[in-house]
């Protein structure tokens, strides 16, 4: 019962993890104007994300423009492209594989160690997912504050930290708890299954052995 609870939960905690991954890799706010000292233009805000940047004004009209080229981009959101892409596919192909593991679901006739070792499987993708997606936001993070606390940076190229930041650090926790459960699922029933195959052997010995005394003494008996 406990087990099923672990793995209902895993896998409901893993979906959350993997649709905000793909939430925060679309998302174009990772970073968001800062409004300090002369620039105080609160009618405007302008968010930088991966594919796109977006200017809204007074919260009315919002216009969009794609990246013409990824050259574009500064090297943190370059290389936080490629790795949010790879968070994506990784935490898409844990949750498969962890639908593939739960006890309620049969492929390929698979036993139950070999359902055990699905879920493993499944457990270190989520962990290895939440550890990819965590390095570009908090690269991008670390580089947000670092020019907003350099002095030789323009005010007006100064920008704030985004929702997509925040969002990415909840969906890669939500990876990372996930692989645990799924990883501790997997210790567990790895205990149980050793306990259940240690515990019962010596009593067939011993019922073997006295149904054999019985028999001789019978067989004494019939004899006198």
């Amino acid at each position: 019962m406990v087990g099923d609870v672990l793995q209902i939960a895993g896998l409901l905690v893993g979906g959350i993890g993997t649709i905000g991954t793909f939430a925060v890799t679309g998302m174009p706010q990772w970073r968001v104007s800062a409004f300090i000292e002369n620039n105080i233009i609160v009618f405007e805000t302008i968010w930088e994300g991966l594919w796109m940047h977006c200017i809204r004004q007074a919260n009315i009209r919002m216009q969009c423009k794609v990246y013409d080229s990824v050259l574009a981009l500064s090297p943190d959101l370059q290389a936080s492209r490629g790795l949010m892409c790879a968070g994506s596919v990784l935490s898409s192909l844990a949750f498969l594989v962890a639908i593939m593991g739960l006890k309620c679901t049969r492929c390929m006739q698979s036993s139950w160690r070999d359902k055990g070792y699905i879920i493993l499987t499944s457990g270190l993708l989520f962990i290895l997912s939440g550890a990819v997606e965590l390095i570009p936001v908090c690269w991008v993070a670390h580089t947000i504050i670092s020019d907003f606390y350099n002095p030789m940076v323009n005010v007006a190229q100064k920008r704030e930290l985004g929702e997509a930041l925040y969002l990415g650090w909840a969906a890669a926790f939500c990876l990372l708890a996930a692989g645990a459960i799924f990883c501790c699922f997997c210790r567990c029933g790895e205990r149980n299954r050793n306990y259940g195959y240690s515990t019962p052997t010596s009593y067939p010995m011993h019922s073997q052995h006295l149904h054999r005394k019985t028999e001789s003494l019978y067989s004494k008996s019939q004899y006198v």
